[in-house]
């Protein structure tokens, strides 16, 4: 078998060796462990699992999730931020008592974690996300195990991220992933794409009425402590890819070459299409398919039944094409490693900033649709170089390639720098 080229990334972490702790400040200047506060979703969380992997902590990580109530009315009232959410929950559950036709019990004990895009890897078990016991936690073993870093992502974690670096600043080092949309100061550091910004361009002020726009966040410009990013964090590195080659070496081994990974998302509100962009698909795939030795198709979670029942039918029975049918386990990774291109729906920011990691080819199709700040992020994928639109003319027997996307090696070397300026360094 020829070997596989990964790509290695431009940026690698700092050496581990040099001068003993004791001799930096000790070990209460030394932050050796990371705390992360989920919301469930993988994509979201994955961002910041990917951050603290890129930092070296990954083995040295607790998850924690913040829960909302669910089932019934809960559904209607998501909307809501978080500790409202539950104490509505509460209220409603005390007057309508036990019925189960409203109001649905949900367990807030540790739940399993989605294996989607790494899975378990170095996580312990998922608690409940408990400011007080977090910030105990943080000052109570501050002279044993130094600094905490903490590192949300999501909308529901912003409250509980925030609480925590309120009640135990000179402890903790909190780091936000994804724009919190006001009061930047709540956090040490905010992780977002430069296309969270695309409200305080031009080309937005003129799409938002007049009346309307101090209500757009965010309002003023990032400052020195926000953290710019192309795409989405993610888990996906040159050892992540090397151990999913291998994971996964019998069975594409003998897949024939070049592979083809097609990568199907949803609509969403800044990207809506129905079947007839599966049918735009479809054509195209049809027409490269003779330079393809295989195409392996994926659907996510978001991917609509109609959209996925005709790329099935026109394209299940090719004997070329392989179409995963969502049980486990997932090829995700494996796809990343083995494939030679992608082609790739416009709506996930997260499955476009995987596969522009690894250096190969990403095709997207249904850009032309998207509105708002995907706009924006879709033109700075192709400003990059990273992307190319998916027209159906495509020879997938040829290639090109660019320097990899390592957004993650470029926030991790952020956090390192703002944790030096603190006094604090980072072991792993």
């Amino acid at each position: 078998m020829k070997p596989i080229k990964l790509p290695e990334p431009p940026g690698s972490p700092p050496p581990m060796g040099g001068i003993p702790d004791i001799f930096e400040g000790g070990i209460h200047s030394v932050v050796r462990r990371a705390v992360i506060i989920g919301n469930g979703f993988p994509a979201t969380e994955n961002q910041s699992i990917g951050l603290v992997r890129a930092l070296g902590l990954s083995e040295k990580q607790t998850l924690y999730r913040v829960t909302r109530p669910s089932g019934g009315a809960n559904e209607f009232l998501r909307w809501l931020p978080v500790s409202l959410h539950k104490k509505l929950y509460y209220i409603l559950y005390l007057i309508l008592g036990y019925s189960r036709k409203m109001i649905l019990t949900s367990s807030t004990k540790t739940v399993p974690r989605s294996k989607e895009n790494g899975g378990n890897v170095g996580l312990s078990s998922v608690l409940e996300a408990d400011v007080k016991g977090i910030v105990r936690m943080a000052k109570e073993t501050f002279e044993r195990d130094g600094p905490l870093l903490v590192v949300a992502s999501g909308r529901d974690t912003i409250s509980i991220a925030s609480s925590i670096k309120r009640l135990a600043s000179d402890s903790v080092f909190v780091v936000q992933i994804q724009h919190p949309r006001s009061r930047l100061d709540r956090f040490d550091m905010i992780i977002t794409p430069q296309h969270d910004y695309f409200p305080l361009t031009p080309q937005a002020q003129e799409q938002v009425p007049r009346l309307l726009r101090r209500w757009i966040t965010p309002r003023d410009p990032p400052d020195a402590h926000v953290v710019l990013t192309i795409g989405a964090l993610h888990q996906v590195d040159s050892a992540a890819l090397r151990a999913a080659a291998n994971a996964w070496h019998d069975e594409f081994t003998p897949i024939p070459k070049p592979l083809l990974v097609v990568n199907i998302g949803g609509p969403t509100r800044h990207c809506r299409y129905g079947t007839d962009l599966a049918k735009q698909l479809i054509a195209s795939l049809q027409n490269v398919i003779a330079s393809c030795g295989s195409v392996r198709i994926s659907f996510s979670r978001r991917t609509p039944t109609k959209f996925s029942n005709v790329v099935i039918r026109e394209l299940g029975t090719h004997p070329k094409v392989y179409i995963w049918n969502g049980e486990e386990p997932n090829p995700h990774m494996a796809h990343l490693a083995w494939a030679d291109s992608f082609v790739i729906t416009a709506d996930s920011v997260s499955m476009l900033s995987e596969a522009c990691s690894t250096g190969k080819p990403v095709y997207v199709v249904g850009a032309e649709r998207c509105t708002w700040k995907l706009v924006e992020f879709h033109k700075k994928l192709r400003e990059r170089g990273l992307v190319r639109p998916f027209t159906g003319f495509e020879d997938m027997s040829g290639g090109w390639s660019y320097p990899p996307l390592n957004d993650n090696v470029e926030a991790a070397n952020r956090v390192r720098k703002a944790l030096a300026e603190r006094g604090w360094s980072l072991r792993a």
